[in-house]
């Protein structure tokens, strides 16, 4: 069970991306895995379609993972790029201690759309909000462990690959790739922000 050292209101504010990390965690696998389960159950899917899926890659199979994303940037990135950039951050993202494989299940949406004909052309735009928060809920939770988090984008140089490795249904989208380990660092950048007071609105209060 999750054992939160802040709020989800603290987690939400000292969320952000955190790329250097080490693999010394001392937060139980249970904990991650209840997270990950909780938040898929949980997190809102269109009409209730239930698209969104995970691979959670831990300890050794997360390394594994980025020596995938490794070979498949050296084959498809241009080598002074692939070295300057992809190389040196596959392997800081290779020192943590876990990736979380995010998917979203074509079948289910499938379904869903026969289910509701009038709004087919909408899913595939509500679907990709749905992953959106589903990553958001299992990042906030992570952060309230204490742990350091960044989102990836590896895919679709990734694509084959982890879906061989791993046995991925033919169905499942990959969305984007959760690194997480103990902080190494501080986040990447300070947070800036615009005049809050611009960006919403409030009538009735």
């Amino acid at each position: 069970m999750s054992r939160s050292t802040l709020s989800i209101g603290e987690a939400i504010v000292n969320r952000g991306s955190l790329h250097k990390v080490t693999d010394d965690v001392d937060v139980p696998d249970e904990c991650i895995q209840d997270i990950v389960r909780d938040a898929i159950l949980h997190s809102p899917t269109p009409f209730n379609c239930q698209s969104g899926r995970a691979v959670v890659l831990l300890k050794e199979e997360h390394k594994k993972f980025w020596d995938l994303a490794h070979d498949a940037g050296k084959a498809n990135v241009a080598p002074p790029i692939f070295e300057k950039v992809y190389a040196p951050r596959i392997q800081m993202f290779r020192a943590g201690y876990g990736t979380i494989l995010f998917y979203e299940s074509t079948n289910a949406m499938k379904a869903a759309q026969e289910k509701v004909p009038i709004v087919k052309d909408k899913f595939p735009g509500w679907v990709e909000h749905a992953s959106g928060m589903l990553q958001h809920a299992v990042w906030i939770m992570l952060c309230a462990e204490g742990l350091g988090v960044s989102l990836q984008h590896y895919d679709p140089m990734v694509d084959a690959v982890a879906a061989k490795q791993w046995n991925i249904p033919e169905d499942w989208s990959l969305k984007a790739q959760m690194v997480f380990g103990k902080p190494a660092g501080p986040r990447i950048a300070v947070k800036e922000f615009d005049p809050v007071e611009d960006r919403f609105k409030v009538y009735g209060a």
